[in-house]
């Protein structure tokens, strides 16, 4: 128990195991359906590997099996602790000095007790029992994660984990404007974040390479806008079917999406679309490079805002979530105070649609409106502006590059990715604070984090693996653990691991010597 990832809240370790077998059963409340996906949604991870027939049944369970509670409080024995703690006593497998038990759950939390006759997950909402379920594949060996039988034995180690997030907002980002993915791989991307219970998934739909979702009032957006991408090949674009089936399938997992349209920069692909964006009218060509900062939108004209009112109209029409992302970066084409003359005009129109403004930390510059928030993607923490901006009640999404970006070099030897940033190892990306990083930002603004992955150079699902893993995990625990738990020391063995289960899941995965993985 005290090996999984993300580190729960508190971990009591001991007791009788649960062994799953031929007769194990899971137990749902009959008067809730989204309980019962969720134990349909247990059952076909567990039945290919153990060959068990694993009913779903709607009952209480009687105190067998595998029992799922909503709204309910179960209680286990003894006095918890927390997982990955610090501790002087390098025998306590990881686990620190004894904490609170009283764990507020919340809407993401869970409470898990394995006793010789059960496994009983109880939350207070749906989305907590989901999270309770992940940690659970975490307790059983690796080999249930393969889609073939296996030998087992299936045995839950005994005790009791309460566990909650330390922010709301725990994202991974995926930029599909760079190369093109799937709706598949986008899927299986959201597979492998929920395993480590992120709950945002901010999709990066439009850049100078590429637009990727279709807009009926401006068509040539993804028709011709998103027939490219970087180095050349055929691009492609999201209807608004593949769209919904993103948004449902992230919906399935517990991550709400966070489309992004970035403005007044990164826009070459809507300008190469569309003349009229552009201030001489003349579209230019489509781009396949990988440069930055030479696009903008015309801020003068009109027909800009009529273009960004009917693009984040439709999109928010899309989104059951409350965010929309506009961007706001590397916008060097554009002076400082047009960009401020369009994020006045812009911000409110994403307001307009009742969505909350996510923009990138350049956003600070301009006048962020009330409930905005800027994902901070710089170095040093050291920009006064963001920090000012905090203290007005900006609240922050903490992304930095040299920390989080998934997309930046392990080392020289690195074949994809880059290293503008620096090159960032596993340690290097766990060992920091969100609550700190930015300085003189109150703790308090801090909505959470995010890991983006940029695709200037992944191409495949397999290079986004090699990238995520083994970094991801590392940002997710840093979103959802107490920070008492973050130790370097204690989070590499138990980030080891996690190499055999990513192994059984077909994830290829950088094997930093930073970290002790099992041999074989």
């Amino acid at each position: 128990m005290e090996r999984v990832v993300p580190a729960p809240a508190s971990v009591q370790s001991g007791g009788a195991s649960y062994a799953i077998g031929a007769g194990t059963r899971i137990h749902v409340p009959g008067n809730s359906d989204e309980v019962r996906k969720v134990g349909d949604y247990l059952a076909a991870v567990l039945r290919p590997s153990t060959g068990y027939p694993l009913p779903v049944v709607a009952d209480d369970g009687g105190g067998d099996g595998i029992v799922l509670k909503l709204g309910a409080t179960i209680s286990g024995a003894g006095s918890d602790k927390a997982a990955g703690a610090g501790t002087a006593d390098p025998k306590a497998d990881g686990a620190g000095a004894p904490r609170d038990t009283a764990v507020a759950l919340g809407a993401e939390g869970y409470r898990l007790v394995v006793s010789g006759q059960s496994v009983t997950i109880g939350a207070e909402q749906a989305a907590g029992l989901f999270h309770g379920v992940q940690t659970l594949r975490q307790l059983l060996p690796a080999t249930i994660e393969k889609r073939t039988a296996q030998s087992g034995p299936w045995k839950v180690p005994g005790g009791t984990i309460t566990d909650a997030p330390r922010y709301a907002y725990r994202g991974g980002m995926l930029d599909v404007s760079r190369h093109f993915f799937s709706v598949a791989q986008v899927e299986r991307y959201i597979d492998q974040l929920a395993l480590y219970k992120i709950n945002q998934l901010h999709l990066h739909l439009s850049d100078d390479q590429g637009w990727r979702i279709a807009i009926d009032s401006w068509p040539r957006l993804a028709a011709y806008g998103g027939s490219t991408q970087v180095g050349g090949g055929p691009g492609g674009s999201y209807s608004k079917a593949d769209y919904r089936e993103i948004v449902r399938y992230a919906a399935s997992r517990y991550l709400t999406v966070v489309p992004e349209i970035d403005m007044p920069g990164h826009t070459n692909a809507a300008l190469a679309s569309y003349a009229e964006l552009n201030c001489n009218g003349i579209a230019p060509p489509l781009y396949t490079g990988t440069s930055v900062g030479f696009s903008s939108l015309c801020v003068a004209k009109d027909v800009t805002y009529r273009f960004a009112d009917q693009v984040l109209g439709e999109l928010a029409a899309l989104t059951p979530g409350p965010y929309l992302h506009i961007g706001g970066d590397e916008a060097h084409s554009t002076s400082h105070a047009d960009y401020v003359t369009f994020m006045d005009k812009v911000q409110p129109l994403v307001t307009k649609y009742g969505k909350t403004v996510i923009g990138w930390h350049q956003l600070a510059g301009a006048h962020p409106v009330a409930g905005a928030v800027g994902q901070y993607w710089g170095t040093n923490g050291g920009e006064k502006e963001v920090a000012d901006a905090a203290k007005a009640g900006m609240r922050l999404i903490l992304s930095p590059a040299n920390r989080a970006y998934l997309d930046m070099k392990y080392n020289a030897s690195t074949p994809l990715g880059q290293n503008w940033a620096g090159f960032v190892e596993v340690k290097d990306s766990y060992n920091w604070d969100p609550a700190t990083f930015i300085k003189g930002a109150p703790a308090a603004a801090v909505l959470g984090v995010e890991a983006p992955l940029w695709t200037e150079t992944i191409v495949t699902s397999a290079d986004a693996d090699y990238m995520t893993f083994p970094r991801l995990p590392g940002i997710a625990e840093i979103g959802w653990s107490p920070a008492a738990t973050h130790q370097w020391d204690a989070y590499k063995v138990r980030l080891a691991a996690q190499g055999p289960r990513w192994t059984a899941l077909g994830i290829g995965y950088y094997r930093s010597p930073q970290v002790p993985w099992p041999s074989g």
